[in-house]
């Protein structure tokens, strides 16, 4: 007879079990051998059910990622609509990044001390509530100068409140869920649902938007993900964690207090790189995304071809982060991964900056999108893993989420100063068709923002070193369960 148990876990983990029955003589090794590895498989296991978990937080997040950027693809289209100007515009966007900065330390705490289930179906019903007030901002009985606008924003607010709530989640859902070995890949999945949304934001707007008088369409066409997303979350997630952990760092997720674990983070030099230079990375993306159509049309480049680059962006990201996860799930290389794609990611920006200035050059935008997707944006979820393993045991909602509350204040600061940089423009070569001001060239803007990138990128590279705590924690954990299962009577 032996027993094992999940020592400091959360209420519903603390796992004690005896077996009785048959057993090896007692000087038997196989007989040792087999009753370990017996004591790993009732310490630790995983459900089916945590693909439904996966499923709907993936729904939710690419739901979520398609409220933001509507608009940021015809952005000229929604200018007209509305009779708003092109920096009304940019707001649609950036009051996702100025409301995900004050209310990321909420859904941290909501995250790591109410759990997954209470913050993804929170989540849902505000991202939905937003989709309802968009649709009814452009409704026929709403006039159109004074209410249109002002409930189009509110809409965008309830959207942001419930980004941060399934954003921060990822980490949260892979490490509570998920085995060791499906971790990485399970973050991915979670993480590039959210640029998935992007990439349909990009192919779906400007196709269903050819002149302004199609925006009800829009807005009828983008509730329908919402409304799934929540009938998902509401009705499929059942429970808080599995009734028994996946893993070590299952079993002690979360092990520190909410406040006490923020003060550890901003004590760990290793986190405290990660947060301003990964996040400066996801505020570079969140600007290209939503700045994307304004910097191509200036050139020549119109609506549909500004939507293909973006999805080309997101496609390209979604298959190196699916490469990406897969090789670190395996190796578990996460930082050198991260550092090695970073600086190549500064490459493609650059490269951005110098083409996106020339007219007539389709075929090279493609392929330097592509690439800066392929490089870029790949790299997110092992970031966010890479931030979990220098910051263990602090919550994994924790770590991540100040990441990318640092991504949205830099996202914001970006969205916001860089068009004070770009210049007036009055060519006949102009695709841009605003509704309120001219057409603006973004060279300077563009050069800043590569110069940004790299800088951040190097920083990264040269200055960030850490060890990988919750691997070494859960190798340590396993290898002292196989000891306390060895010992029989």
């Amino acid at each position: 007879m032996w027993t094992c148990a999940v020592d400091g876990a959360p209420a519903r983990w603390r796992l004690c079990c005896r077996v009785s029955g048959m057993m090896e003589p007692k000087g038997s090794d196989g007989g040792r051998d087999r009753e370990s590895e017996a004591g790993l498989a009732l310490r630790y296991q995983s459900y089916r059910r945590r693909w439904l978990v996966l499923f709907a937080s993936s729904a939710l997040s690419c739901s979520n990622a398609m409220c933001w950027l509507t608009f940021a693809p015809i952005a000229d289209q929604t200018a007209r609509y509305f009779h708003i100007s092109m920096d009304q515009v940019n707001w649609l966007s950036m009051i996702y990044l100025i409301v995900g900065v004050p209310f990321g330390f909420w859904t941290t705490w909501i995250l790591d001390m109410l759990g997954l289930k209470t913050s993804l179906i929170l989540s849902s019903w505000l991202n939905l509530a937003g989709c309802a007030m968009q649709l009814l901002s452009v409704a026929d009985f709403i006039p159109q100068e004074s209410w249109k606008f002002p409930l189009l924003m509110v809409g965008q607010t309830l959207g942001a409140l419930a980004q941060p709530l399934v954003l921060f989640s990822p980490t949260k859902v892979a490490a509570i869920w998920f085995p060791e070995q499906q971790r990485a890949t399970a973050n991915m999945i979670s993480s590039m649902a959210n640029p998935l949304g992007i990439l349909f934001a990009n192919i779906l707007s400007p196709m269903l938007v050819k002149k302004p008088s199609s925006m009800p369409v829009l807005m009828i066409v983008y509730a329908v993900p919402a409304a799934i997303a929540c009938l998902l979350t509401s009705v499929g997630i059942r429970n808080k964690v599995p009734p028994t952990p996946p893993s070590a760092g299952a079993a002690n997720s979360t092990s520190e207090p909410f406040f006490r674990g923020v003060k550890m983070l901003l004590k760990n030099k290793a986190y405290l790189i990660l947060m301003v230079c990964f996040g400066g990375g996801i505020g570079v993306f969140t600007s290209f995304s939503a700045l994307l159509q304004q910097i191509l049309c200036v050139r020549g480049y119109s609506n549909t071809f500004a939507g293909l680059c973006g999805a080309l962006f997101i496609v390209f990201g979604i298959c190196g982060a699916f490469v990406l996860g897969m090789y670190v799930d395996r190796t578990k290389k996460f930082m050198e991964t991260t550092k090695i794609n970073f600086c190549l990611t500064a490459f493609a920006t650059i490269a951005f900056a110098l083409v996106s200035r020339m007219r007539d050059q389709p075929y090279g935008l493609a392929v330097v999108c592509s690439l800066f997707g392929l490089l870029g944006f790949s790299i997110y979820p092992v970031g966010m893993e890479l931030g979990v393993e220098c910051s263990y045991p602090v919550g994994e909602a924790t770590s991540a989420g100040l990441i990318f509350v640092s991504g949205q204040l830099q996202g914001s600061l970006f969205i916001y100063f860089l068009p004070a940089l770009a210049q007036p423009v009055t060519s006949d070569g102009s695709a841009c068709q605003v509704g309120v001001g001219a057409a603006l060239d973004w060279t300077v803007p563009t050069l800043v923002l590569a110069a940004i990138c790299s800088l951040e990128a190097c920083c990264f590279a040269l200055l960030f070193h850490t060890e990988y705590r919750r691997v070494s924690a859960e190798d340590n954990e396993d290898s002292s369960a196989l000891l306390d299962g060895a010992v029989s009577e």
